[in-house]
């Protein structure tokens, strides 16, 4: 598929009536290989074998009528929402429309962090709700890290 700035990792890949699938370790089931889902699958990977996050994919969120999908989420040991990640394909500039679209998950989940990737670049920023500002880390860092923050 995909060479991304990610680290490797074993995959599972299988054909399924006609279409390939990968496996998701979270919703513990195959679903559809899109590049968006490559993104999320060694994006997921990353962050659980290598920074410690334990994630929930596909959560929805309801405003109003409307049904929107974060594609995954952070929790506390609360169940409280704590980080929103966003993944995009390869091809997919990560410009200030994918920023606009994270924003109005967080507007419903009110969130400490909000990260969006796709696959070979990726932003991580810090809320500070007291002020009313947010700031790019450098790094995407630890769980152990930010849960002091929780």
């Amino acid at each position: 598929m995909y060479r991304l700035n990610l680290p490797q990792y074993e995959i599972k890949v299988a054909e399924r009536n006609g279409k390939t699938v990968i496996f998701d370790n979270l919703r513990r089931r195959f679903v559809s290989l899109t590049p968006e889902e490559w993104v999320r699958q060694h994006f997921v990977h990353f962050l659980t074998g290598h920074k410690g996050y334990l994630l929930a994919n596909e959560v929805e969120l309801t405003c109003g009528q409307k049904r929107l999908r974060c594609d995954s989420v952070l929790y506390d040991i609360s169940a409280r929402p704590r980080m929103i990640i966003e993944y995009k394909s390869p091809e997919i500039a990560l410009t200030q429309k994918v920023f606009d679209q994270i924003s109005v998950y967080n507007m419903l989940l009110h969130v400490d962090y909000l990260i969006v990737s796709n696959g070979l670049q990726h932003y991580c920023c810090k809320m500070d709700y007291e002020k009313r500002t947010y700031a790019f880390l450098k790094e995407i860092p630890e769980y152990e890290e930010i849960k002091s923050s929780f």
